[in-house]
């Protein structure tokens, strides 16, 4: 089993808005431009935030974020098969830890949520 973030485009660049927990955080980056921006970003807020899981990085063209409607963040469960066994409400507040503990245990699978 292995466990990985996708970082996908800034939920709040100083560009655009900014939340009152970005700034006590310390992540506060502009929208980015580039894909070494957008890497260099990644790897700040992995740093900042202290993300232990490994972190990969969506496109440009948001092509991830999309595909998964991933915005602004989500939990997903991918079988080896490739199929989405569980989909978190949004985050930050759409978690739900116990759904995805039982889809983990496979007691009972939990609800696809959109």
């Amino acid at each position: 089993m292995a466990f990985y973030i996708v970082y996908i485009q800034e939920a709040h660049p100083t560009d655009l808005w900014q939340l009152p927990s970005n700034v006590k955080d310390g992540v506060l980056f502009t929208s980015a431009r580039s894909d070494d921006e957008r890497y260099s970003t990644a790897q700040a807020c992995v740093r900042k935030l202290s993300v232990r899981i490994p972190a990969l990085l969506d496109h440009m063209d948001d092509r991830t974020e999309r595909a998964y409607t991933a915005w602004p963040d989500r939990i997903y469960l991918i079988a080896k098969d490739g199929r989405i066994v569980f989909k978190s409400a949004p985050g930050p507040y759409g978690f739900s830890p116990k759904d995805l503990e039982r889809s983990l245990q496979g007691n009972t699978r939990a609800p696809t949520r959109s």
